[in-house]
């Protein structure tokens, strides 16, 4: 497990750690033991590959788990409903997010990104000694996606760890439905053309994974169109001032086509810093 004790900023301020919000019985905290861990995998692989179309490993279907060997080395940020207690009368895991700082990734080989995007040129032109934070395997129970308060919650979980740490650059793999590059002409494109990342340290698609965004003219989208086409956390992510790598990546395993998120803490819009607490 990773160390979520370690010294760092916030230390007497967050009382509760490591419980890090609530919004009324829904509670977000992060994962203290291996069965914490375990109830987030179960949740991804009831949300990634029997909600949508993975494909589970055998060992993955037979357990019933969404795991890696990253898992090891990140922490793991749960949104638990207090009203609602599973089989061992614990409350149960309605959300998760994957948390990885530079260092943990050091110990693991890498960053999970590098597997699908050349982040080189990313690391070599940040700012020397920026704190990064790849984020990951992000979901939410069906019958908590409609509720405001869930996601809201991953949010502040994501910015009480952020503060804690002092974390300088946020990034990570964001996914769109389908692996058809085509059906997601007009997001891509709009991705393309309205949010990239810097030049000189934009994050690109490895060759053999690259599958160009840039489909449809700008002139040609209508950006309301786009947006309303985005998913929910894409979406939050560039409304916030989150860019976008170069090339998309199909990902056959979990049915979905990813992009590249980079997101500088101090790129984030004021009226998100002001909603999340990121001020």
């Amino acid at each position: 497990m990773v160390n979520i004790y370690e010294p760092g900023l916030l230390g007497g301020v967050l009382e509760q750690w490591p419980v890090l919000a609530t919004i009324g019985s829904l509670e977000v905290r992060l994962a203290e033991t291996d069965a914490e861990v375990e109830a987030a995998q179960r949740l991804r692989y009831r949300v990634f590959y029997e909600e949508m179309s993975a494909g589970p490993s055998p060992a993955m279907r037979e357990q019933r788990r969404d795991f890696d060997k990253f898992d090891a080395f990140c922490d793991h940020l749960l949104v638990v409903d207090r009203a609602v207690h599973d089989d061992d009368g614990q409350p149960v895991v309605v959300g998760t997010y994957r948390l990885m700082r530079d260092g943990d990734a050091a110990r693991a080989g890498g960053f999970y990104t590098a597997g699908e995007y050349e982040i080189g040129p990313m690391l070599a032109g940040i700012p020397r000694g920026w704190k990064l934070l790849e984020l990951g395997r992000s979901c939410v129970l069906k019958s908590y996606r409609a509720k405001a308060g869930s996601m809201q919650l991953l949010w502040r979980g994501v910015t009480a760890y952020v503060r804690r740490f002092s974390i300088d650059l946020m990034f990570g793999c964001a996914s769109l439905q389908g692996t058809d590059p085509q059906a997601l002409a007009l997001p891509l494109s709009y991705l393309h053309h309205f949010h990239k990342m810097p030049d000189g340290i934009r994050a690109r698609a490895r060759r053999e994974l690259y599958v160009d965004m840039n489909r449809m003219p700008k002139d040609a989208i209508d950006p309301k169109d786009a947006v309303r086409a985005l998913p929910p956390m894409i979406k939050g992510y560039v409304r916030a001032g989150g860019g976008i790598g170069d090339g998309a990546v199909i990902d056959r395993q979990f049915g979905t086509t990813d992009v590249f998120i980079y997101f500088p803490v101090t790129e984030i819009d004021p009226r998100y810093r002001s909603k999340f607490g990121f001020s």
